[in-house]
């Protein structure tokens, strides 16, 4: 599956997070998945929760439309966005190429 796939009107990322960053950044590529770093630390949860809000708020959806399918305990997730209403160029460009 390609690291951006349009399902419907929802947005499934193949991502590969990288948890206790100095910023909130969408990377680019590595390997077959998008890459991701977070300030968040990976410990109780924190990095899943701080992912979703941001990534809510980076494709101007509530959280509830946020949805982590794949990788609670993993740095390699798979997420779903229903119909966002922003998509970063970076993304556009990724599901556009596929």
């Amino acid at each position: 599956m390609p690291a951006v796939h349009w399902q419907g009107t929802a947005l499934l990322l193949q991502l590969q997070v990288q948890p206790g960053a100095s910023r909130d950044e969408i990377v680019g590529l590595h390997g077959e998945r998008l890459r991701i770093r977070i300030t968040a630390p990976p410990v109780d949860g924190k990095a899943n929760r701080h992912l979703v809000e941001w990534l809510a708020t980076v494709f101007d959806v509530p959280r509830s439309q946020v949805t982590l399918l794949r990788g609670e305990a993993g740095r390699a997730k798979t997420v779903r966005i229903d119909t966002p209403r922003k998509v970063p160029p970076e993304i556009s460009a990724l599901a556009a190429a596929r």
